[in-house]
């Protein structure tokens, strides 16, 4: 299989920080599809082996400046670099995170599905979490990726990618902290490419997020990445996440705000405005029930209409860093 899909012109690109073992996991899965002169990982820092790691597999590491701020759209952009550097020929990039392992065979039926349709720039399948039963929070981002199969606006960090399509959009928006494979996915679809989502599984994922600090914080990232899109890229004709953006000013800020306040004035009878927020629940848990048991999706829609709140104070932080002119910096959950 290596030598195959070497002859096919495809690199690897891996990217992480401090993943430890889930690194070693994935570079495993790597080597047992690609030869090793054909991936690249691309460390943000780490402080613990992973570059040790890399290295004694004989896989080229690329290290990011300590200087300048890290982002996952940096790394990446980094590794597909050096790849096609190294390889004019290559024709294709499978990007993965570093806390997520390929799934045996993913890649050959990504490529057939790109050769099938040449106007297709990117390729994704179906990313599952490793161990949904550690914790509710891991079983949230299984059902957070169980997409519709066919013509897609966007992928997630995992994805084939086509080496023209990346050059003519100049690669991943280096400055986002977060939401940059969707904006990255809508250039290219303003330069006419499609993004296609295939029925088959692509990688397992190890969230590893055990408490909810943690899924808090991803949470917030969530956020900032839509009030950054939606900045970006907000006006007609993409209107990119501008609905999503509105959801979480609307249900996490300014509808709590509005119904606290009214409560001197209207004897405590708008806290009944709260009911918006059950009849909201029981939307998501019934949209969510037809793939899923009642219990699973009614967890997935509590945690959805919870999760309002995070996202807007992710947009919160974003406006303001971007009023005071401070830098965005990574919000890291793990």
């Amino acid at each position: 299989m290596p030598q195959e899909l070497a002859e096919l012109s495809i690199g690897l690109v891996v990217i992480g920080r401090n993943e430890g073992e889930r690194l070693k996991a994935c570079l495993d899965s790597a080597i047992a599809q690609f030869p090793t002169n054909y991936i690249v990982y691309v460390d943000s820092g780490s402080t613990d082996d992973s570059v040790a790691w890399a290295t004694r597999l004989g896989i080229t590491v690329v290290t990011l400046d300590l200087s300048i701020p890290f982002t996952a759209a940096r790394a990446r952009n980094a590794g597909y670099q050096y790849l096609c550097t190294a390889f004019p020929q290559l024709q294709f990039i499978q990007f993965i995170d570093g806390d997520c392992q390929l799934i045996p065979n993913w890649c050959s039926t990504a490529l057939a599905a790109l050769a099938t349709h040449e106007d297709v720039a990117v390729v994704c399948g179906r990313r599952r979490e490793q161990y949904p039963e550690q914790s509710v929070f891991n079983l949230l981002c299984d059902m957070e990726w169980d997409t519709p199969i066919g013509e897609a606006l966007a992928c997630g960090g995992d994805a084939l990618i086509r080496t023209i399509a990346l050059r003519q959009v100049n690669g991943y928006r280096e400055s986002l902290i977060a939401g940059e494979e969707p904006e990255l996915c809508l250039r290219l679809r303003q330069n006419n490419w499609r993004i296609l989502r295939i029925d088959a599984d692509m990688t397992w994922h190890d969230a590893q997020i055990t408490c909810f600090s943690q899924w808090w914080q991803r949470t917030v990232r969530a956020g900032h990445a839509y009030a950054e899109g939606a900045w970006l890229h907000g006006a007609l004709p993409e209107r990119h996440w501008m609905r999503e953006s509105l959801r979480s000013w609307v249900w996490g800020c300014f509808l709590p705000f509005i119904l606290l306040a009214m409560i001197p004035w209207s004897n405590g009878w708008s806290l009944l405005g709260g009911l918006a927020y059950i009849l909201l629940v029981v939307k998501i848990c019934l949209d969510k029930h037809s793939n899923y048991s009642w219990s699973a999706s009614a967890t997935y829609a509590l945690f959805c209409v919870l999760g309002k709140i995070p996202e807007a104070q992710g947009q919160l932080q974003f406006h303001w860093n971007r009023v005071i002119g401070r830098t965005h910096q990574i919000l890291e959950y793990k």
